[in-house]
């Protein structure tokens, strides 16, 4: 439960930058040129590797 409240967290808190946050599209102004499916693939790739560092860091050494 905790590593999905972890990635919840950390991609609430990008979408809250892209779309509250940001207003003047200093951050994020380089995407306003792709188009919907390659905004969607950018952030579900962020979400992707999120959820792939947060287990990798979170798993104990072998």
């Amino acid at each position: 439960m905790s590593s999905f409240l972890s990635v919840f967290i950390i991609e609430l808190a990008v979408l809250a930058d892209y779309f509250w946050f940001d207003v003047d599209k200093k951050r994020w102004g380089w995407l306003k040129n792709l188009s919907k499916l390659n905004k969607v693939l950018f952030f579900l790739g962020l979400t992707i590797i999120s959820i792939l560092i947060y287990f990798s860091l979170s798993t104990e050494y072998f």
